[in-house]
């Protein structure tokens, strides 16, 4: 894919999300922190995260094994843009699908059904739309029960962005600098 059809997607998901929540009335939470605390948490956020995901994937056996082969197309991924297009990708990963995500869906969801089912299923449908494998759908969906459930308890659909895109960007930053820490074979 190219760099301005990759970006044009990316962009895409978050004008998704933009519409439904414009069309369909849903609240979105913004005000819940301040800037500062927004920026700190949504930051110390992303690098607890990967930190765990990284711990979980140096367990022999656990995810280590399967994830190998999506990490390598990842990695080739990561390896077909430049790190302008890669960091555009993230930041817009990261605001576009929790637009879609936690504030259409997850917003949607909570003024029909309990906050908690809102924030599962909304997380399943994350999971499922960054579906490889069923490991690697397990991850996502844990990425994004962690997503909404830092937006329920804070209020503040910014601080989610920053968490997801500064996520995206610690990963693509790794798996493109340290490959061999995921058993990625670089020949």
């Amino acid at each position: 894919m190219s760099p301005a059809a990759a970006l044009l997607f990316q962009g895409g998901i978050g004008a998704v999300g933009l519409a439904a929540i414009v069309l369909f009335g849903i609240p979105v939470h913004y005000h819940g922190v301040s800037i500062g605390t927004t920026v700190v948490w949504g930051v110390a956020g992303s690098v607890a995260t990967y930190g765990v995901i990284m711990m979980l994937t140096r367990l022999p056996g656990l995810l280590q094994d399967s994830l190998e082969s999506q990490l390598e197309k990842l990695h080739r991924f990561a390896c077909d843009y430049s790190w302008p297009v890669l960091i555009a990708l993230a930041a817009l990963a990261g605001a576009g699908e929790e637009l879609l995500f936690r504030g259409a869906i997850q917003g949607w969801l909570a003024q029909h059904v309990h906050g908690s089912v809102a924030i599962v299923a909304a997380s399943l449908l994350f999971g499922l739309v960054h579906y490889l494998s069923l490991i690697y759908f397990i991850v996502a969906t844990g990425l994004g029960l962690v997503l909404g459930v830092a937006y329920a308890l804070t209020d503040s659909l910014v601080l989610v962005m920053i968490w997801h895109g500064v996520y995206d960007m610690i990963a693509l930053f790794c798996l493109r600098r340290f490959p061999e820490w995921f058993g990625v074979r670089v020949g």
